[in-house]
Formats: C-alpha cells, sequence, structure tokens
C-alpha cells in the first residue's frame, strides 16, 4: 500500500509532530510506502490564483476557475507545486490528512492544498461515458481510501452525541463526505486525540499505539458507509428517498444502515 501523509501543523515537535514520526515508523515496519507532504515545511501557497493555472486570461476576460483549471490540468499546465501534489496523489492508495482542529476544521494550508490540488477534470467536474457527473463516490478518485487524524483540545464527552461540539463524524462531515467521498475517495472513520492539551508522556504513548493499531488495520478496515449518489438513493433532485431513513433528518441519514 502506498500512502500519502498530508500533514499541516507548523510545529514539528507538536503531539501532532511526534505521532506522525511514530506513524510513518509503523508504516516503515508494516513494509508500505509513503510520500509525506508537510504542508508548513514546504512553505505551500495557500491561495489559489490565476499563477495556478498559466495566467489571466489572454484576452482579458474573467478568470473562470475550474474551467481554466481543467484546461491547465489536461495540458500539464498548472504550476509546478500543485503538478506534483497531483503525481503524488494519483501514485496513493490511502490519503491521510493529519492536522489539528483549528475553529472545527483543518488549518487554512491544508483548506488551500484542497482548493489547488483538487482540480476540476480530477478532483471534482468529472464526467462518465454517458455524460453524467461523478461524485459522491464514483468521484475521479475513486478507488483511494482516506484517514483523518487529528487533535482536539476538549474532552471526548464534549464530541459525545449530546455533546456541545457536536459529535466529532459530523464536525467532520465537510472533509469525509464533502471532500474524501465526493471525489470518490472511501473514507475512513476519523481518529481523533482528544484533551490534547493536557496531554502527558503517558497519553502520548497510549495515543501513538492506538493509531499505530489503527494503521495496521487499514487495509481490511471497512469505509464509512455513505449513499452513492449513482445507486438510486437519491431523487432527481439529490434528496434522499423517502424511504431511506425514514422521518429522520440531518447529515446522518446518508449513511447507510
Amino acid at each position: 500500500m502506498n500512502v500519502l501523509w498530508i500533514f499541516a501543523h507548523p510545529e514539528p515537535r507538536s503531539l501532532n509532530g511526534s505521532l506522525m514520526t511514530d506513524a510513518l515508523r509503523t508504516l516503515d515496519g508494516l513494509g508500505h510506502s509513503y510520500e509525506v507532504s508537510d504542508l508548513y515545511a514546504m512553505k505551500w501557497k495557500a491561495v489559489l490564483d490565476a499563477d495556478d493555472v498559466g495566467g489571466p486570461p489572454d484576452d482579458g476576460g474573467r478568470l473562470f476557475v475550474g474551467a481554466a483549471q481543467e484546461r491547465a490540468y489536461a495540458r500539464g499546465a498548472l504550476s509546478a507545486d500543485i503538478r506534483g501534489e497531483i503525481e503524488k496523489l494519483e501514485r496513493a492508495d490511502m490519503v491521510v490528512l493529519h492536522f489539528p482542529l483549528w475553529w472545527f476544521g483543518p488549518p487554512a494550508i491544508l483548506k488551500g492544498w484542497f482548493d489547488r490540488v483538487l482540480v476540476q477534470g480530477l478532483g471534482f467536474g468529472v464526467k462518465g461515458p454517458d455524460g453524467r457527473t461523478r461524485r459522491y463516490g464514483d468521484g475521479g478518485l475513486a478507488g483511494k481510501r482516506a484517514l483523518v487524524v487529528t487533535s482536539v483540545g476538549a474532552r471526548p464527552s464534549g464530541f459525545g452525541p449530546r455533546g456541545i461540539h457536536g459529535p466529532a463524524e459530523e464536525v467532520l462531515f465537510p472533509l469525509l463526505h464533502g471532500t474524501f467521498w465526493y471525489t470518490g475517495m472511501a473514507p475512513l472513520a476519523p481518529f481523533v486525540a482528544y484533551g490534547a492539551d493536557r496531554y502527558d508522556a503517558a497519553d502520548h504513548a497510549r495515543t501513538s499505539a492506538a493509531l499505530g493499531e489503527r494503521l495496521r488495520a487499514l487495509p481490511d478496515e471497512e469505509p464509512l458507509a455513505y449513499h452513492a449518489e449513482s445507486g438510486g438513493a437519491y431523487d432527481e433532485e439529490l434528496v434522499l428517498r423517502p424511504d431511506l431513513a425514514p422521518g429522520r433528518t440531518g447529515l446522518g441519514v446518508h449513511r447507510r444502515p
């Protein structure tokens, strides 16, 4: 298995940095290959702009981002840093996003990786032979698996079913469903280090061991069972059929029983 580990933390000596070091050592021991995109160390440019696609339109017209990305991708004209990340992504069987949860989402530098790398024609806007747009389980990255590894300052109870922060899987729904599943990657249940602000050496050792166990199980782990858009679960307005999760609303209805 080839793993692309995308790391977004500005301090390599942080808890997250230590967990990544331990995790990569585990992957080595398991015989997996991996590539690391350490976004802060790379000084990754987080802001999408016209330079990504070879500059503004020659005719002085408006920049239509998706169409410009798709043209540049097809011609091999995306900026070199984006092309390099796409090549890593294409080689990967498993994608790991590793970051601290800031304001209920990933750091801006990682959001910028999505904006700039998951271009139209690769991450979205991919057409099937029938002209249908492939998404939600059948995107351009179908066949890959994906895992979120994150840390939060709060205790697990705060992310429980009635916790003030909301269930972790729902907090991360924009990544699990809106980024991974939308582009076709099969999302795994997230790995969350709770109470990270209060960690001591024993907590670190326990969490590192737990992450190692998750990595050992990755090849056989069942992904989250989201409904596929093309599987008949949704009507022509992309609304879940009334016979599925009857009487229920909310994000949880998009998971199969």
